[in-house]
């Protein structure tokens, strides 16, 4: 392991993982309301309604990415995007009520899972559109680039950060973003969660050429691809790259390869998918790989397991926590509503 994924850091990016882990398991089984990823029924009401994107298997990217941002940067999400949340300092309990909702959700229990927003963290929010989450990211990186050059004469190094996933880079707003970005020199850092599946169809085939990096390098964008299963080289990339956008060297593209181990949806079993091909990425899993690093860097087994406790019980408060809190007020549906203005379509 490198200096820069070692001690501190390295239980540290270990910790979050285990987090985000904890948090998909939990709430994919309170979406459930007791049915098994194999469809046997067990009774209970589905605590978490609607749809439910869960990232498990991908947290190495979030948590090797994250790391090296402050509350002042911003985020962009896409519909898979509790790890991304979590990762950037986002209230895990408030989340969690948020997909239970509640009123002492981040978004009052009206948003759900594919719109939570922190602004106190920098995120921005998650998109329930495929590829929504680019142009919002380089309409926010402008705003920074615009707001860096203070009459003062001082300047901020503020950057964003935009998750997005494979399926995304075959929609139009892919290129628009990556091209707005490059010709006004951005300090945007695109993170592409290549899981090779597109809701339900494989992605690869629907591809032409050779991926998000090709394309971001035709626009004349730097590309650097990853082990996204592996935390700490993922961290090592994100940190040379990050940097590289604070020094206001323009856009960049971490092109991190992971494996979409649920089904597209909490409830989707994925038959679509070859069997074979789960066992093998299963093998890869980030979590586990990280553990077997830490142990063969000395690391002792009941330290790793505290952790993985600590993450449990964490979890664990969260939940009771938006059982007991209440629902929103019937009022709370006339708030946050856009005005049409001078009331001509009463």
């Amino acid at each position: 392991m490198t200096s820069t994924t070692s001690g501190p850091v390295a239980l540290a990016l270990y910790r979050t993982m285990q987090r985000i882990r904890a948090f998909e398991n939990a709430a994919e089984t309170a979406s459930q309301g007791g049915v098994s990823a194999y469809g046997q029924q067990a009774g209970g009401a589905a605590r978490v309604r609607g749809p439910l994107h869960l990232s498990t298997g991908q947290e190495a990217v979030p948590a090797g990415v994250c790391a090296h941002l402050r509350p002042s940067d911003y985020l962009t999400s896409t519909h898979r995007g509790h790890g991304h949340t979590l990762a950037k300092g986002a209230d895990l309990a408030r989340m969690m009520a948020e997909l239970f909702g509640k009123a002492t959700g981040f978004n009052g229990g009206k948003g759900g899972s594919m719109h939570i927003a922190d602004f106190s963290v920098g995120m921005l929010g998650a998109n329930g559109v495929v590829a929504a989450g680019l142009p919002i990211a380089v309409g926010a990186a402008h705003a920074q680039k615009l707001r860096s050059l203070r009459p003062d004469g001082s300047a901020s190094d503020d950057i964003t950060v935009c998750f997005f996933g494979d399926g995304a880079i075959n929609r139009g707003p892919f290129l628009e973003a990556l091209n707005w970005a490059q010709v006004y020199g951005l300090p945007v850092l695109f993170v592409c969660e290549d899981n090779r599946w597109s809701a339900t169809t494989a992605s690869g085939p629907m591809t032409a050429g050779d991926g998000a990096s090709a394309r971001a390098l035709a626009l004349g964008i730097p590309a650097t691809p990853v082990d996204g299963n592996d935390v700490f080289a993922v961290h090592e990339a994100a940190g040379r790259l990050v940097a590289e956008v604070r020094a206001g060297q323009g856009p960049r593209l971490l092109h991190a390869l992971t494996y979409r181990v649920k089904g597209h949806v909490s409830v989707d079993v994925a038959t679509y998918r070859d069997p074979a091909e789960l066992a093998a990425a299963l093998e890869t899993d980030p979590i586990a790989r990280a553990r077997a690093r830490l142990r063969a860097d000395g690391i002792k087994e009941a330290r790793l397991a505290h952790i993985e406790r600590e993450a449990l019980a964490e979890v664990q408060a969260a939940l009771d926590a938006a059982d007991a809190a209440p629902w929103p007020e019937a009022a709370a549906a006339f708030t946050d509503v856009q005005t049409t203005g001078a009331g001509q379509w009463r």
